[in-house]
């Protein structure tokens, strides 16, 4: 590769415009990939903020394409916390959440095949149960699993499993983490690493907190059986959770990064009241060695981040929530070490 098309490649342009908790994915049509971001939050951070635009990326383009926006079963059409994944050609869209004016959250049952090329969308088999700020991993090229989430009112335990040849839902083995919202997570083979995240706790004189959760678990597929996973607990690798990360994996490898160690709601003002600081920290775990290691950090910190995208050993985040807790429009790199 020559450094010329490297630095090109590293670099991509930036979004039309700020977005933050947006889903990505990445899709590869005839040997072409494109990056998608699904809905999210505008730059004021307002409940009339919350869209359902997306825009699509042919790498190797010099700026991002404005495409039909994401179709919605709910009165609402702008979701946050929605999970997307790319599968071959498609990408797969999961849930989100509504925001009312009166601030009321509704969690989204809605699931969509997009085709970018035609730039249409298939609604699919719902989710049994609908939730957001989860996270989708794909498997086997054919099955999707959502892991724990919030479903309306609560976070659940659950293991969603969605067959993208049947169009059909079946539960896996339950979560045996703490259930959470905002987790970040990846998948190397049939290795699931899941990280962090946000509890409901109960407390004696008010009502319920929310509280962040350092907590780190490997999931193993059964390699006969797609529904049964072993969860075992990893320790973490430093001790102190961050919400909404990114993650990806890449060449038997799991990445963590960027995120917030103070949970919020999408002011990006902390639950306790303090704004949320973004992070520049970097996970890597290595399925093989089974542990991690703390590499040199981003140059750039962010946060609010659905995922994270690799192409060629880069790491992208796009979009996202920067240091000041403005929304951003940027589409920052990282490249992956070997």
């Amino acid at each position: 590769m020559s450094l010329i098309f490297s630095l090109a490649l590293a670099s991509l342009p930036a979004l039309p415009e700020p977005v933050a908790n947006n889903a990505v994915a990445k899709v590869i049509v005839q040997n072409q990939t494109y990056f998608l971001s699904f809905m999210g939050l505008g730059s004021d951070k307002q409940h009339s903020s919350v869209h359902n635009k997306v825009w699509a990326l042919k790498v190797g383009d010099s700026q991002w394409q404005s495409k039909t926006g994401v179709p919605s079963s709910l009165p609402l059409k702008g979701r946050l916390a929605s999970t997307a994944v790319g599968l071959g050609e498609y990408a797969y869209v999961f849930g989100g959440y509504t925001v009312a004016e009166d601030h009321t959250e509704v969690s989204s049952p809605d699931v969509y095949k997009y085709d970018v090329i035609k730039d249409t969308y298939t609604h699919l088999a719902s989710m049994p149960v609908p939730v957001d700020d989860s996270v989708a991993l794909s498997y086997k090229a054919r099955y999707i699993y959502l892991i724990s989430g919030w479903h309306n009112d609560g976070n659940v335990n659950l293991v969603q499993v969605y067959d993208t040849q049947n169009n059909t839902w079946q539960q896996a083995s339950p979560f045996l983490g703490e259930p959470v919202f905002g987790q970040a997570a990846a998948i190397s083979g049939n290795t699931i690493v899941i990280c962090d995240g946000v509890k409901t706790q109960a407390n004696p004189d008010s009502r319920r907190s929310f509280a962040g959760v350092a907590q780190c678990l490997k999931g193993t597929i059964d390699s006969t059986n797609p529904q049964k996973i072993d969860w075992r607990t990893l320790p973490h690798p430093t001790g102190t959770a961050h919400y909404r990360m990114a993650a990806s994996s890449y060449n038997g490898n799991i990445y963590m990064m960027a995120g917030s160690n103070n949970p919020y709601n999408y002011s990006a003002i902390g639950y306790d009241g303090k704004p949320a600081p973004a992070s520049d920290h970097v996970w890597r775990f290595s399925v093989d060695k089974n542990e991690w290691q703390v590499l040199s950090p981003a140059k750039v910190k962010s946060m609010d981040h659905r995922g994270l995208l690799e192409h060629k050993g880069v790491l992208y985040r796009v979009g996202g929530i920067d240091n000041n807790q403005q929304v951003s429009a940027n589409v920052l790199s990282y490249k992956a070490e070997k």
